[in-house]
């Protein structure tokens, strides 16, 4: 009820928790498993980030986090903003680039939000 998710403890280069405790998943996953999901998505004011959360199959809570093209764009304007030299995107290959209308629309609008 207060989306708070705990990591395990893994230590990462001296920090006592850090994301190695968690995986990578690919944005056409995250796509299709949110709307299904026990949250549905949610929006985090201070990150400006969207997660949803999900029970897996053994009835363990999770919480994924992730950029869509709103979070991304504001992150494009806060660099633009403040004159930094820019973003980028971690693994854009994780995008859908199946020829399904859905997946080119979401895939077309990630893309864009890369420049403000």
């Amino acid at each position: 009820q207060d989306h708070v998710c705990s990591l395990f403890k893994v230590p990462f280069r001296g920090a006592p928790c850090s994301d190695a405790a968690g995986r990578q998943v690919p944005y056409r996953v995250i796509m299709k498993q949110a709307n299904s999901s026990l949250s549905g998505v949610l929006w985090d004011e201070v990150q400006k980030s969207p997660f949803y959360e999900y029970k897996d199959s053994s009835g363990h809570f999770h919480q994924v986090w992730f950029d869509d093209p709103r979070s991304i764009s504001l992150k494009a304007a806060y660099a633009k903003n403040r004159g930094l030299r820019g973003i980028g995107m971690w693994n854009g290959n994780s995008l859908d680039y199946s020829r399904e209308a859905v997946a080119e629309q979401q895939t077309e609008a990630m893309w864009q939000a890369l420049t403000p």
